[in-house]
């Protein structure tokens, strides 16, 4: 599919005002409140790529735009009202009120007939910040997130599902593939599951590691859940880290200095005196702190060594109005020279989602955002440092459907992750980088042409260039008609799982091909699976945001 994200001019239009939002203090005079979702229909043919005019993308972020189409979706599961009863829990807001909370609308994917394209291509993605910044939204503001805030495939990769890794140390990737009735919208199509399960690493196998921390210190931090949280979250890091690794502190403010040169992981003591003194102040210059870590990274680097950036902010600049393209250009440049960039985003009320996501994918990194200091475990002690280790660059998956038995397919989320599929075995094209232990999974809405037919579906191909051997490795997988379970019951828990969150994140972005469902519904569906993963905080939070979701709906 020939859908193209028009990166270069989003950004710009996005980002430069926001390089000039005062940093130092919430001021919200003729601030974009980005708080009050609505559904706006844009009318299109079946088949075209739901994507932004030229002129939309130039103007202020808008509420999401959905996609409509000649056919609607029948219901489905029965329609049920919102529950006139939800779990006894108040939001207690603690943040500022959510007005300057930028956001990037990527459109959404259209279902496409096989006889016009049987191709899907995308990049693999490991973010998962979409996620944690809806439930901030709805657990601690108290509200519905923007509907631009919605990335369903972060949504979903939020759930890390752990399937089988492949076996021996090639390839990178095991491909596991299942399919069953789609539990919402039409009621003939299936829901197809790519997983995708990258080769294991054990920490003691790990290559050493330099981590050069790039923390903004401006007067926006000035919040526990903010810088507080940020040096909650390294003094967890510190404890996980291996001897032979080191880390180096940068903070920015007005300007960027040291705080603390590369230093053995060893010395843990040395490193913590560094975290404990950061305080809050003045103003905001990224590009400054980014510059400073780049140089810190040149000059302690080492052959065989991991060298990453982790940039720890909510995202906004205020100094010195680097314009986004040089700024972009320079992660760019560093990836080159092997040094790698995560970004991890804190706050609400003042934040720049669209920035510390660009960020990271040109850094060939990985996008998070923290909330509470559990999540703060969760990155910074099982996320970050389990998978440092790169194991395939610009990783891509490749999705034929046989047209002489699925009649069309809708790719849930990825919207902005689209390849050309030209370019899939054009190696010069960026796409994913994957660390070792991550997986992916990819949703796809599957109308068949005839489900009596026998035959092959789809097959599954991935691409990407192994990071130890740097040569491009190609393989795929198929699954056939008799593959496909005869009811969503016969599917795993963790596939129901999936389809729940991928209808949350429709329902909450305002998906016209969920516009038949209701939270209800989702939860007459959802709420069996925290029976079945008892021991699951995540899984019972995901079916309390839920609740809190269809709350807010009604009132």
């Amino acid at each position: 599919m020939n859908r193209k994200v028009i990166w270069s001019i989003a950004l710009f239009a996005l980002v430069v005002p926001l390089l000039m939002t005062a940093c130092g203090k919430e001021d919200k005079k003729d601030v974009k409140n980005t708080t009050a979702p609505t559904m706006a229909a844009v009318e299109m043919q079946e088949g075209e790529a739901a994507s932004e005019p030229v002129d939309s993308l130039l103007a202020p972020p808008a509420a999401a735009m959905g996609t409509t189409a000649s056919d609607a979706p029948a219901s489905g599961l029965e329609v049920l009202a919102t529950p006139s009863s939800a779990p006894d829990i108040e939001p207690t807001p603690e943040q500022p009120d959510p007005a300057d909370m930028f956001f990037q609308e990527y459109g959404v994917n259209p279902l496409i007939d096989t006889e016009d394209d049987h191709f899907s291509t995308f990049a693999m993605d490991v973010d998962t910040a979409a996620y944690t910044l809806a439930r901030s939204y709805l657990s601690d503001v108290g509200q519905l997130p923007p509907p631009e805030a919605i990335r369903p495939e972060e949504m979903i990769n939020y759930f890390d599902v752990d399937y089988p890794g492949p076996e021996g140390e090639t390839p990178a990737f095991a491909i596991h593939l299942m399919a069953a009735p789609a539990p919402f919208g039409y009621p003939d199509h299936y829901l197809l599951r790519v997983g995708l399960q990258g080769r294991y690493i054990k920490p003691e196998d790990r290559t050493p590691a330099l981590l050069i921390f790039v923390i903004d210190v401006s007067g926006s931090m000035d919040m526990d859940n903010r810088l507080g949280l940020v040096k909650q979250a390294l003094a967890l890091l510190v404890d996980e880290l291996r001897p032979d690794d080191r880390v180096g502190i940068v903070v920015y403010t007005t300007n960027s200095r040291v705080v603390l040169e590369p230093t053995s992981a060893r010395d843990a003591d040395t490193i913590m005196s560094a975290i404990n003194a950061l305080v809050p102040e003045g103003s905001t210059n990224v590009a400054d702190g980014l510059r400073l870590g780049y140089d810190m990274a040149m000059e302690y680097k080492r052959d065989g060594e991991i060298t990453r950036l982790i940039v720890c902010s909510d995202g906004v600049a205020n100094v010195d109005v680097t314009g986004p393209d040089e700024i972009l250009a320079l992660v760019k440049d560093q990836v080159e020279q092997g040094i790698t960039l995560s970004t991890i985003g804190f706050g609400m009320g003042n934040y720049n989602d669209v920035l510390m996501e660009q960020l990271a994918n040109d850094g060939n990194g990985n996008y998070y955002y923290v909330d509470t200091l559990r999540e703060a475990k969760r990155v910074f002690v099982y996320n970050l440092t389990g998978t440092l280790q790169v194991i395939a660059y610009d990783a891509k998956v490749q999705v034929d459907f046989n047209p002489e038995v699925a009649d069309r397919y809708r790719l849930i989320g990825y919207e902005n992750r689209d390849i050309a599929d030209t370019d899939f075995r054009n190696d010069t094209v960026d796409a994913g980088e994957v660390g070792a232990g991550h997986s992916i999974t990819a949703l796809y809405e599957l109308a068949l042409e005839n489900p009596d037919v026998e035959g092959v579906i789809a097959t599954v191909y991935i691409r990407y260039q192994d990071a130890e051997t740097r040569e491009v490795v190609e393989y795929s997988q198929e699954i056939t008609v008799a593959d496909l379970l005869p009811s969503i019951n016969d599917a795993s828990p963790d596939f129901r799982l999936h389809a729940a969150v991928a209808e949350l994140s429709e329902l909450l972005r305002n998906s016209y091909w969920a516009r038949e469902g209701s939270y209800g519904a989702l939860l007459d569906f959802a709420n069996p699976l925290a029976d079945e993963f008892p021991d699951n905080e995540e899984v019972a939070e995901f079916v309390e945001l839920i609740h809190l979701a269809g709350r807010y709906v009604d009132r």
